[in-house]
Protein backbone atom coordinates (compact mmCIF):
# COMPACT_ATOMS: atom_id res chain seq x y z
CA UNK A 1 0.00 0.00 0.00
CA UNK A 2 2.98 2.31 0.58
CA UNK A 3 3.91 2.03 -3.10
CA UNK A 4 0.35 2.94 -4.07
CA UNK A 5 0.26 5.98 -1.80
CA UNK A 6 3.53 7.23 -3.26
CA UNK A 7 2.27 6.62 -6.80
CA UNK A 8 -0.96 8.49 -6.01
CA UNK A 9 1.03 11.39 -4.59
CA UNK A 10 3.33 11.49 -7.63
CA UNK A 11 0.37 11.46 -10.01
CA UNK A 12 -1.41 14.17 -8.03
CA UNK A 13 1.67 16.40 -8.18
CA UNK A 14 2.13 15.84 -11.92
CA UNK A 15 -1.54 16.55 -12.65
CA UNK A 16 -1.42 19.66 -10.47
CA UNK A 17 1.52 20.97 -12.53
CA UNK A 18 -0.31 20.18 -15.76
CA UNK A 19 -3.45 22.00 -14.60
CA UNK A 20 -1.43 25.04 -13.55
CA UNK A 21 0.06 25.15 -17.06
CA UNK A 22 -3.24 24.53 -18.87
CA UNK A 23 -5.19 27.11 -16.85
CA UNK A 24 -2.81 30.08 -16.55
CA UNK A 25 -3.90 33.27 -14.86
CA UNK A 26 -4.38 36.33 -17.04
CA UNK A 27 -4.54 40.08 -16.61
CA UNK A 28 -7.57 40.28 -18.89
CA UNK A 29 -11.08 41.15 -17.69
CA UNK A 30 -12.17 37.50 -17.58
CA UNK A 31 -9.52 36.60 -14.99
CA UNK A 32 -12.12 36.12 -12.25
CA UNK A 33 -13.49 33.01 -13.93
CA UNK A 34 -9.93 31.76 -14.45
CA UNK A 35 -9.26 32.22 -10.73
CA UNK A 36 -12.44 30.25 -9.96
CA UNK A 37 -11.37 27.47 -12.35
CA UNK A 38 -7.99 27.24 -10.66
CA UNK A 39 -9.60 27.31 -7.22
CA UNK A 40 -11.84 24.40 -8.18
CA UNK A 41 -8.99 22.33 -9.64
CA UNK A 42 -5.96 23.18 -7.54
CA UNK A 43 -7.23 22.75 -3.99
CA UNK A 44 -6.32 19.11 -3.49
CA UNK A 45 -8.32 15.95 -4.00
CA UNK A 46 -7.34 12.30 -4.34
CA UNK A 47 -6.91 12.50 -8.15
CA UNK A 48 -8.07 8.90 -8.48
CA UNK A 49 -9.43 9.39 -12.01
CA UNK A 50 -6.15 10.86 -13.31
CA UNK A 51 -4.31 8.00 -11.59
CA UNK A 52 -6.45 5.50 -13.51
CA UNK A 53 -5.55 7.26 -16.76
CA UNK A 54 -1.83 7.28 -16.01
CA UNK A 55 -1.68 3.66 -14.85
CA UNK A 56 -3.81 2.31 -17.70
CA UNK A 57 -1.58 4.20 -20.14
CA UNK A 58 1.53 2.53 -18.69
CA UNK A 59 0.07 -0.86 -19.57
CA UNK A 60 0.43 0.03 -23.25
CA UNK A 61 3.62 2.10 -23.27
CA UNK A 62 1.83 5.39 -23.92
CA UNK A 63 3.96 8.54 -23.80
CA UNK A 64 3.69 10.18 -20.38
CA UNK A 65 2.82 13.62 -21.78
CA UNK A 66 -0.12 12.21 -23.73
CA UNK A 67 -1.46 10.39 -20.69
CA UNK A 68 -0.94 13.45 -18.49
CA UNK A 69 -3.01 15.64 -20.79
CA UNK A 70 -5.88 13.15 -20.70
CA UNK A 71 -5.50 12.89 -16.92
CA UNK A 72 -5.77 16.67 -16.63
CA UNK A 73 -8.82 16.70 -18.90
CA UNK A 74 -10.71 14.13 -16.81
CA UNK A 75 -9.85 16.07 -13.66
CA UNK A 76 -11.28 19.22 -15.25
CA UNK A 77 -14.55 17.37 -15.91
CA UNK A 78 -14.60 15.91 -12.41
CA UNK A 79 -13.95 19.31 -10.80
CA UNK A 80 -16.60 20.97 -12.98
CA UNK A 81 -19.09 18.38 -11.75
CA UNK A 82 -18.21 19.13 -8.12
CA UNK A 83 -18.59 22.88 -8.61
CA UNK A 84 -22.06 22.45 -10.11
CA UNK A 85 -22.97 19.70 -7.63
CA UNK A 86 -22.33 22.07 -4.72
CA UNK A 87 -24.58 24.85 -6.04
CA UNK A 88 -27.76 25.78 -4.11
CA UNK A 89 -29.91 24.41 -6.94
CA UNK A 90 -28.24 21.00 -6.56
CA UNK A 91 -26.74 19.73 -3.27
CA UNK A 92 -26.34 23.20 -1.69
CA UNK A 93 -23.00 22.51 0.02
CA UNK A 94 -20.68 25.13 1.45
CA UNK A 95 -17.65 22.90 2.10
CA UNK A 96 -15.56 20.85 -0.33
CA UNK A 97 -12.17 19.29 0.45
CA UNK A 98 -12.16 21.23 3.70
CA UNK A 99 -12.46 24.58 1.88
CA UNK A 100 -15.40 26.87 1.01
CA UNK A 101 -17.12 25.64 -2.14
CA UNK A 102 -16.56 27.61 -5.34
CA UNK A 103 -19.85 29.54 -5.19
CA UNK A 104 -19.15 30.50 -1.57
CA UNK A 105 -15.58 31.60 -2.33
CA UNK A 106 -16.68 33.59 -5.40
CA UNK A 107 -20.40 33.74 -6.24
CA UNK A 108 -22.98 31.51 -7.90
CA UNK A 109 -22.71 33.03 -11.38
CA UNK A 110 -18.92 32.78 -11.38
CA UNK A 111 -19.08 29.18 -10.14
CA UNK A 112 -21.47 28.24 -12.96
CA UNK A 113 -19.18 29.83 -15.53
CA UNK A 114 -16.10 28.21 -14.00
CA UNK A 115 -17.75 24.80 -14.30
CA UNK A 116 -18.78 25.51 -17.88
CA UNK A 117 -15.25 26.60 -18.75
CA UNK A 118 -13.63 23.54 -17.15
CA UNK A 119 -15.93 21.20 -19.06
CA UNK A 120 -15.31 22.82 -22.42
CA UNK A 121 -11.56 23.11 -21.89
CA UNK A 122 -11.37 19.39 -21.18
CA UNK A 123 -12.52 18.67 -24.72
CA UNK A 124 -10.14 21.31 -26.09
CA UNK A 125 -7.28 19.46 -24.42
CA UNK A 126 -8.36 16.07 -25.79
CA UNK A 127 -8.81 17.39 -29.33
CA UNK A 128 -5.36 18.99 -29.45
CA UNK A 129 -2.71 17.17 -31.45
CA UNK A 130 -0.37 17.43 -28.45
CA UNK A 131 -2.53 14.77 -26.79
CA UNK A 132 -2.07 12.27 -29.62
CA UNK A 133 -0.66 12.53 -33.13
CA UNK A 134 -3.47 10.36 -34.55
CA UNK A 135 -6.64 12.46 -34.95
CA UNK A 136 -8.75 9.28 -34.80
CA UNK A 137 -7.49 8.65 -31.28
CA UNK A 138 -8.31 12.23 -30.28
CA UNK A 139 -11.80 11.84 -31.73
CA UNK A 140 -12.32 8.59 -29.85
CA UNK A 141 -11.24 10.22 -26.59
CA UNK A 142 -13.63 13.14 -27.18
CA UNK A 143 -16.51 10.80 -28.00
CA UNK A 144 -15.85 8.54 -25.00
CA UNK A 145 -15.64 11.43 -22.53
CA UNK A 146 -18.73 13.09 -23.99
CA UNK A 147 -20.72 9.89 -23.48
CA UNK A 148 -19.34 9.38 -19.98
CA UNK A 149 -20.09 12.92 -18.83
CA UNK A 150 -23.40 13.67 -20.60
CA UNK A 151 -26.99 12.44 -20.37
CA UNK A 152 -25.88 8.84 -20.91
CA UNK A 153 -23.41 9.16 -18.05
CA UNK A 154 -22.70 11.55 -15.20
CA UNK A 155 -25.38 14.13 -16.00
CA UNK A 156 -28.00 11.43 -16.39
CA UNK A 157 -27.00 9.99 -13.03
CA UNK A 158 -27.22 13.39 -11.38
CA UNK A 159 -30.73 13.81 -12.78
CA UNK A 160 -31.77 10.47 -11.28
CA UNK A 161 -30.22 11.58 -7.99
CA UNK A 162 -32.30 14.75 -7.98
CA UNK A 163 -35.39 12.72 -8.79
CA UNK A 164 -34.65 10.40 -5.88
CA UNK A 165 -35.96 12.85 -3.28
CA UNK A 166 -39.08 11.40 -1.70
CA UNK A 167 -39.04 8.27 -3.85
CA UNK A 168 -38.48 4.69 -2.74
CA UNK A 169 -35.61 3.54 -4.91
CA UNK A 170 -34.55 -0.10 -4.74
CA UNK A 171 -31.23 -1.72 -5.59
CA UNK A 172 -31.68 -1.62 -9.42
CA UNK A 173 -32.40 2.14 -9.36
CA UNK A 174 -29.56 2.95 -6.96
CA UNK A 175 -27.13 0.81 -8.94
CA UNK A 176 -28.07 2.55 -12.20
CA UNK A 177 -27.88 5.97 -10.55
CA UNK A 178 -24.35 5.37 -9.28
CA UNK A 179 -23.18 3.58 -12.41
CA UNK A 180 -24.05 6.70 -14.39
CA UNK A 181 -23.18 9.41 -11.87
CA UNK A 182 -19.88 7.97 -10.65
CA UNK A 183 -19.06 4.86 -12.65
CA UNK A 184 -18.99 6.30 -16.16
CA UNK A 185 -16.14 8.74 -15.49
CA UNK A 186 -14.22 5.99 -13.70
CA UNK A 187 -14.79 3.76 -16.71
CA UNK A 188 -13.51 6.41 -19.12
CA UNK A 189 -10.46 6.99 -16.93
CA UNK A 190 -9.67 3.28 -16.80
CA UNK A 191 -10.05 2.79 -20.54
CA UNK A 192 -8.31 6.01 -21.64
CA UNK A 193 -4.88 4.39 -21.65
CA UNK A 194 -6.18 1.62 -23.89
CA UNK A 195 -7.60 4.21 -26.31
CA UNK A 196 -4.30 6.09 -26.35
CA UNK A 197 -2.40 2.84 -26.86
CA UNK A 198 -4.78 1.45 -29.52
CA UNK A 199 -5.11 -1.68 -27.41
CA UNK A 200 -6.82 -4.87 -28.62
CA UNK A 201 -10.40 -5.53 -27.55
CA UNK A 202 -9.71 -8.24 -24.92
CA UNK A 203 -7.50 -5.83 -23.00
CA UNK A 204 -10.03 -3.02 -23.30
CA UNK A 205 -12.77 -5.34 -22.06
CA UNK A 206 -10.62 -6.29 -19.06
CA UNK A 207 -10.27 -2.62 -18.13
CA UNK A 208 -13.99 -2.00 -18.67
CA UNK A 209 -14.87 -4.86 -16.34
CA UNK A 210 -12.35 -3.64 -13.78
CA UNK A 211 -13.85 -0.15 -13.93
CA UNK A 212 -17.41 -1.44 -13.53
CA UNK A 213 -16.61 -3.20 -10.26
CA UNK A 214 -14.28 -0.45 -9.07
CA UNK A 215 -16.94 2.22 -9.61
CA UNK A 216 -19.54 0.34 -7.55
CA UNK A 217 -17.00 -0.41 -4.80
CA UNK A 218 -16.01 3.26 -4.75
CA UNK A 219 -19.61 4.41 -4.33
CA UNK A 220 -20.41 1.89 -1.61
CA UNK A 221 -17.31 3.10 0.24
CA UNK A 222 -18.55 6.69 -0.19
CA UNK A 223 -21.93 5.70 1.25
CA UNK A 224 -20.17 4.08 4.21
CA UNK A 225 -18.12 7.22 4.78
CA UNK A 226 -21.30 9.28 4.73
CA UNK A 227 -22.55 7.17 7.64
CA UNK A 228 -19.36 6.43 9.57
CA UNK A 229 -16.78 8.96 8.38
CA UNK A 230 -15.11 11.87 10.13
CA UNK A 231 -16.20 15.21 8.62
CA UNK A 232 -12.80 16.77 9.32
CA UNK A 233 -11.01 13.99 7.41
CA UNK A 234 -13.54 13.79 4.59
CA UNK A 235 -13.65 17.57 4.18
CA UNK A 236 -17.40 17.93 3.60
CA UNK A 237 -20.68 17.57 5.46
CA UNK A 238 -21.76 14.00 6.06
CA UNK A 239 -25.11 12.34 6.64
CA UNK A 240 -26.95 14.38 4.02
CA UNK A 241 -28.44 11.39 2.19
CA UNK A 242 -29.90 9.98 5.40
CA UNK A 243 -31.17 13.42 6.38
CA UNK A 244 -32.97 13.74 3.04
CA UNK A 245 -34.35 10.21 3.21
CA UNK A 246 -32.45 9.11 0.09
CA UNK A 247 -31.83 5.44 -0.51
CA UNK A 248 -28.17 4.41 -0.66
CA UNK A 249 -26.32 1.11 -0.79
CA UNK A 250 -25.89 1.33 2.98
CA UNK A 251 -29.55 2.12 3.70
CA UNK A 252 -30.61 -0.82 1.54
CA UNK A 253 -27.98 -3.36 2.58
CA UNK A 254 -26.99 -2.24 6.07
CA UNK A 255 -23.45 -1.32 7.09
CA UNK A 256 -22.00 -4.82 7.37
CA UNK A 257 -23.47 -6.20 4.14
CA UNK A 258 -22.46 -3.03 2.29
CA UNK A 259 -18.88 -3.40 3.52
CA UNK A 260 -18.83 -7.06 2.49
CA UNK A 261 -20.14 -6.15 -0.95
CA UNK A 262 -17.49 -3.44 -1.38
CA UNK A 263 -14.75 -5.91 -0.45
CA UNK A 264 -16.14 -8.49 -2.86
CA UNK A 265 -16.25 -5.96 -5.70
CA UNK A 266 -12.72 -4.74 -4.98
CA UNK A 267 -11.34 -8.29 -5.14
CA UNK A 268 -13.34 -9.01 -8.28
CA UNK A 269 -12.07 -5.83 -9.92
CA UNK A 270 -8.49 -6.91 -9.36
CA UNK A 271 -9.06 -10.32 -10.91
CA UNK A 272 -10.18 -8.71 -14.16
CA UNK A 273 -6.62 -7.40 -14.55
CA UNK A 274 -4.84 -10.75 -14.33
CA UNK A 275 -4.31 -10.53 -18.10
CA UNK A 276 -1.75 -7.76 -17.46
CA UNK A 277 0.14 -9.71 -14.78
CA UNK A 278 2.37 -7.60 -12.47
CA UNK A 279 2.05 -4.48 -14.64
CA UNK A 280 -1.41 -3.95 -13.15
CA UNK A 281 -0.38 -4.34 -9.49
CA UNK A 282 -0.98 -0.67 -8.67
CA UNK A 283 -4.42 -0.75 -10.26
CA UNK A 284 -5.25 -3.83 -8.20
CA UNK A 285 -4.00 -2.08 -5.07
CA UNK A 286 -6.18 0.92 -5.91
CA UNK A 287 -9.27 -1.28 -5.79
CA UNK A 288 -8.41 -2.20 -2.21
CA UNK A 289 -7.56 1.40 -1.36
CA UNK A 290 -10.92 2.80 -2.43
CA UNK A 291 -12.80 0.52 -0.02
CA UNK A 292 -10.37 0.99 2.89
CA UNK A 293 -9.93 4.76 2.71
CA UNK A 294 -11.11 7.04 5.51
CA UNK A 295 -11.45 10.22 3.44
Amino acid sequence: MADLKQALADTAAAVEDALVTLIPETEDLENKVVQAMRYACLNGGKRIRPFLVMESAKLFGVAENSALRVAAAIEMVHCYSLVHDDLPAMDDDDLRRGQPTCHIKFDEATAILAGDALLTQAFEVLANSSTHADPKVCCELVMALAQASGRHGMVGGQMIDLEADGKEFGMPEITRLQRLKTGCLISFSSEAGAILGKAPLPMRHALQNYAHDLGLAFQIADDLLDVEGDEEKVGKKLGKDAGQGKATFVSLLGVERAREQADLLADQAGRHLDIFEEKADLLKALARYVVERTA
